[in-house]
């Protein structure tokens, strides 16, 4: 009778889909894309804190044209709402 001869397991070399090439980190925390960026993520400091945060950080943000646009829309949308409830816009007016 022949000798069975055993198999030697497949060697399976797994790296994570993300995984930094020069090995710094943990592989698989999950980071957000804009935390770097952000003031208001990190500490735990409260509603009042974040909320503070949130307006020092849009006071000193680079972009003013976003702020023109929101403010834009937020105008359009008020003036249609107004419109839908048939609010009368004469009372604005200067009239003796």
């Amino acid at each position: 009778m022949g000798l069975l001869k055993t198999r030697k397991n497949k060697k399976y070399g797994y790296t994570p889909r993300y995984y930094n090439d020069n090995g710094e980190g943990n592989p698989y925390q999950i980071e957000h894309k804009f935390d770097k960026f952000r003031s208001t993520v990190g500490e735990n400091q409260g509603l009042k804190g974040k909320f503070s945060n949130a307006i020092q950080e849009l006071k000193t943000s680079e972009s003013k044209g976003s702020s023109k646009t929101i403010l834009i829309i937020v105008a359009v949308l008020l003036l249609f709402f107004l419109f839908i409830i048939d609010f009368d816009l004469s009372i604005f007016s200067f009239q003796m």
